[in-house]
Parts: C-alpha cells; sequence; structure tokens
C-alpha cells in the first residue's frame, strides 16, 4: 500500500492555474505534517509549502503569494493550489509526510512518487 500518491500534474500555460492533490493512507495522514516539494532537471529538491496539523503553512519564497496549500481531513489529502504559473514552475512535485513539522525535507520519513507539472511559455 502507497503511504502517499500525488496526481494532477500535467501540462499548463503560463499564467495559468492548477490543483495537485497528495492522499495519504489514514496512517500517515495522521502522523500530521505534509510537505510539498519540487525538482527541477539538474536542480535540488525545493520547498514548495508544509503545512502542519494544525494547519500552519510555511510557503517558500518562490511560491508565496502564487501557491495555496489546504487539507481535507476527512479525506485524508492534502491540496496544492497553484496560481499564476510561471516556466520555472517546471518540475516533478512531491508530498512528504513527517512528525518534526520542519521545512527540511530529510525530517519528512513518507514521500509519494511524485507528479510532474510541465508549465509552458
Amino acid at each position: 500500500q502507497e503511504e502517499l500518491v500525488e496526481s494532477g500534474g500535467g501540462l499548463v500555460q503560463a499564467g495559468g492555474s492548477h490543483r495537485l492533490s497528495c492522499t495519504a493512507s489514514e496512517r500517515t495522514y495522521g502522523i500530521g505534517n505534509i510537505g510539498w516539494y519540487r525538482q527541477a532537471p539538474g536542480k535540488q529538491r525545493e520547498l514548495v509549502v508544509t503545512i502542519t496539523a494544525a494547519g500552519s503553512p510555511n510557503y517558500g519564497s518562490s511560491v508565496k503569494g502564487r501557491f495555496i496549500i489546504s487539507r481535507n481531513n476527512a479525506k485524508n489529502t492534502v491540496y496544492l493550489q497553484m496560481n499564476s504559473l510561471k516556466p520555472e514552475d517546471t518540475a516533478v512535485y512531491y508530498c512528504a509526510a513527517g512528525d518534526l513539522g520542519t521545512t527540511v525535507p530529510a525530517s519528512y520519513e513518507y514521500w509519494g512518487q511524485g507528479t510532474q507539472v510541465t508549465v509552458s511559455s
């Protein structure tokens, strides 16, 4: 059983909006803290946003003001609403779960397989 499954990736035009979903197993979702990270070819994994069990978000500087994270506890799902997309947002987007509530990727124990988002100019 996969612990985390991302969905919603695809091709989007610059300036457009798109939403990703991360659905977790009940056990994994219960850990509480969920993070979205992304990795573009040849680049390091980058923080997009994290959200604590209490719902407190922490956005990366490159997406702040454009992306919005939310969670639906009844569905064990976290959403990433991406607005005003830019070509530099092109990456594989991963969701992760961890119990420390930090923004450091190494603190997240469970990772999804990732979903590709491509923003065309």
